[in-house]
């Protein structure tokens, strides 16, 4: 992320913990001083509105929303991308005399723009001829990963298809080893962007998170989800894993029983909010509040404050 010559903040936390409203509020009361970053990796493909809890029109109309809709959603978009969008979008912020106010819940997107993570290119040959060799010799790809970066061998598990195959991609395809780029998100560095967190009783969640899925199936996503189907390209691997549309996918390709569908994906939810709840804690950095208007003036003074530049 480039120096920031503006103010900044982020607000975490789980699903359904009420963030967007919140952010929103604090825009629209600033008058068009302060825009919103979502931070959501669903977020950023087009069409999938109602199950990525996006802003309505109306609400892009009262505040300025940045990171959303960048994306067909049968095309795969990566963390690296994310970041270089946020930087532009930070600039573009800057350069207007606004304020940048992060707002989502996607961990990994976030660590990658709030601390400046040195994220490791992709190389998609590479990648798909070790898919290939991981179907039919995974200890192989694992011993030659031990041979050429042995400490990031020992940072996973020998059964871990997914993570070997992208050690060996990057170690392959920069020719330096995968370790090489640090510890990354097994350690947090000095603040750059002061972040609040909010939460709420898991209970509350629940239930929060069960009547929200139900109202957007009342809005219409299913028919959502129909239309994104009928469109050139449909929904690639990454979007048909969305929380919600994946679920909902069992009953439009496959037949499944729709309450049965519309359960699993609260359920999904709710287990999503859990892991969220996890990734933030684990930060020693995010500044709790379970009460919107404590939070609310945390978010102010941080904006308002020498707190709120960014620091390197």
């Amino acid at each position: 992320m480039t120096k920031a010559t503006t103010s900044a903040v982020a607000l975490v936390g789980p699903t359904a913990s009420g963030k967007s409203a919140l952010a929103h509020e604090v825009a629209r009361e600033s008058e068009g001083i302060i825009e919103l970053l979502s931070v959501d990796a669903m977020g950023v493909y087009r069409g999938m509105d109602l199950g990525t809890a996006k802003p309505t029109r109306e609400e892009r109309d009262e505040v300025s929303y940045h990171l959303l809709d960048l994306v067909s959603p049968d095309e795969e978009f990566t963390v690296a991308q994310f970041q270089r969008e946020a930087k532009q979008a930070v600039t573009d912020i800057a350069d207007a005399g606004h304020r940048a106010f992060y707002v989502g819940g996607t961990g990994l997107y976030g660590r990658a723009v709030l601390d400046d993570l040195d994220i490791p290119a992709r190389y998609p040959e590479i990648r798909r001829t070790l898919e290939a060799r991981a179907e039919e010799n995974l200890r192989a790809l694992y011993d030659e990963l031990v041979e050429l970066d042995p400490l990031a061998a020992s940072r996973l598990e020998a059964t871990n298809e997914r993570r070997i195959v992208r050690a060996l991609e990057v170690t392959l395809g920069a020719k330096r080893p995968f370790s090489s780029y640090g510890e990354g998100l097994l350690q947090y560095g000095p603040v750059r962007v002061v972040q609040v967190g909010l939460d709420c009783e898991v209970a509350v969640l629940d239930e929060r998170i069960e009547r929200r899925f139900r109202s957007w199936m009342d809005r219409g996503l299913l028919d959502e989800i129909e239309g994104l189907l009928r469109a050139p390209g449909g929904l690639g691997r990454t979007a048909r894993q969305a929380v919600g549309y994946r679920e909902l996918l069992r009953h439009l390709e496959d037949a499944a029983p729709l309450e049965e569908c519309v359960r699993d994906a609260v359920t999904r939810s709710r287990q999503l909010a859990r892991r969220q709840r996890s990734w933030f804690r684990r930060d020693p950095r995010v500044e709790w509040f379970s009460d919107v208007a404590h939070a609310k003036r945390r978010l102010l003074e941080v904006l308002s404050g020498a707190d709120g530049f960014v620091g390197d």
